[in-house]
């Protein structure tokens, strides 16, 4: 049984990690276990499992230096029982070997997590070495984005991993559903019920999301060409924030309810019209090793979506993700109708700026208030705002992986792109890849190309970034 008397998930008695000496463990993986063993979190044995002819001294020596390397302070009393959960196995994934060792190593055991640290072409092989050696009853498999790279590949890859494991033990990560600052945007729609009946198309003039950051690909050219900004910003990271500001209320209790109504908002999620989609490529984008000659591939781009049901219909959705940014930002930013003609002001006054309600997800994780108050000095209007970072009233808070890892383990899903979910989220961007138009180089520091203007007009244009203090 996979269930604890209260009904739950029983949690995990082992966590598998394949690929624990690549990039992943050494940036994520270790300091977010180590975070869980300090806070008292995690409890079961570790079993790493790689290429690499290491021995667990190098492992564990590696451990060390990752975790330092991230900033975290070490506790020793923490990384001593941290180390003493580790456990280390050398093979090809491609070797049935690799499995009969994995077998060995978790003998007894009855539900593990394997977690795959590794590139989505090797998915079907590990897990399908998992099943041959009779390890993937009653397991949970962590897998990484990217989930295919279009519509067909998705779910030829769900249809692939559906051979061998169901659906309900599939766990794929997007560390965006990890992020707190995120999750926080259910709790302040569906905790304050003050914003409920004002949460529609009846007051909701549109909803811009914006993901900047001010950095530019470096030297990862041979990773990011082949993806651009939509593949790897968009269609995962960005809907899946948008669903959350979009969904209905959550009724009933258990993992499915919050997938069950991400699902809802992407079904009623038109495709997406390339006509209202805008492609920028920072200049000296081509220069970088890496990158193909004439490449076309976007790191900038802009767009339009609707919802069509009856909470939503008639607002529009304004994207922008892109780097090389005058600045680093990741928001949501609820635009409000205007109010009309106000009869105590001058009839020559501006027309009053519309209320703005602001969820900043990254950096310093907080909510603003834009609202309108009497100037002091005159009968005019004046912008006033309310800010809240929400370090300082709830403290820092677990990292992404650390709330992904926990909730692997624990069996809890809701924190997990599901099958249904993903495949129509590529359906709604599938027809900007088809037909994707040119990408227009635009100068590093600036917010795209000028055609990105284009998609606000009427709505009052982008506004700009809240950013920290």
């Amino acid at each position: 049984m996979n269930r604890q008397a209260n009904g739950g998930p029983r949690p995990a008695d082992v966590l598998v990690i394949f690929g624990i000496t690549g990039d992943l463990a050494r940036v994520m993986t270790f300091r977010s276990l180590y975070r869980l063993e300090a806070r008292g979190l995690l409890e079961c044995p570790i079993v790493g499992v790689a290429f690499d002819d290491w021995t667990l001294e190098h492992l564990l020596e590696h451990a060390r230096e990752s975790i330092v390397a991230t900033g975290e302070k070490l506790d020793e009393d923490a990384f001593a029982r941290f180390s003493a959960r580790l456990s280390y196995l050398s093979g090809d994934f491609g070797d049935s070997g690799t499995y009969a060792d994995v077998a060995k190593a978790i003998e007894g055991k009855t539900l593990p997590v394997f977690y795959l640290e590794v590139p989505p072409s090797l998915f079907a092989t590990v897990v399908g070495g998992l099943a041959e050696a009779g390890l993937t009853t009653g397991a949970r498999v962590v897998v990484e984005k990217p989930f295919g790279h279009d519509l067909a590949s998705a779910r030829e890859l769900n249809e692939s991993l559906h051979a061998l494991i169901d659906e309900s033990q599939l766990y794929r990560i997007d560390h965006f559903l990890g992020k707190m600052s995120v999750e926080d945007l259910l709790y302040l729609r569906f905790a304050n019920t003050i914003l409920e009946p004002v949460w529609n198309r009846h007051f909701i003039s549109c909803v811009e999301i914006t993901m900047a950051e001010e950095f530019d690909i470096a030297d990862r050219g041979h990773f990011y060409d082949p993806v651009g900004a939509l593949r790897d910003v968009v269609q995962n990271h960005i809907l899946q924030v948008l669903s959350y500001v979009a969904m209905e209320p959550l009724t009933g209790r258990g993992n499915d309810v919050v997938n069950n109504r991400k699902r809802d908002v992407f079904v009623a999620m038109a495709e997406a019209d390339p006509q209202q989609y805008v492609r920028g490529q920072s200049e000296g984008y081509l220069d970088v090793d890496g990158v193909a000659p004439g490449s076309q591939t976007e790191t900038f781009c802009a767009l339009r979506l609707h919802i069509d049901n009856w909470r939503w219909a008639g607002v529009p959705f304004f994207i922008r993700a892109g780097k090389a940014m005058p600045v680093t930002v990741t928001e949501v930013r609820v635009v409000f109708h205007t109010t009309p003609w106000l009869g105590f002001v001058p009839r020559h006054a501006p027309r009053p700026e519309a209320n703005q309600l602001v969820f900043r997800i990254s950096p310093k994780p907080g909510a603003r208030l834009r609202m309108q108050a009497k100037d002091a000095n005159s009968d005019a209007l004046r912008s006033v705002q309310f800010d809240m970072e929400f370090a300082t009233y709830g403290g820092e808070g677990p990292t992404a992986y650390e709330v992904l890892l926990h909730a692997a383990m624990n069996g809890d899903s809701s924190h997990f792109a599901r099958q249904d979910a993903v495949e129509e989220t590529w359906r709604v961007v599938q027809p900007l890849i088809d037909d994707p138009g040119p990408a227009e180089v635009y100068e590093k520091g600036t917010w795209g190309p000028p055609a990105t203007d284009d998609l606000v007009r009427g709505y009052g244009g982008w506004r700009d970034p809240w950013l920290p203090s």
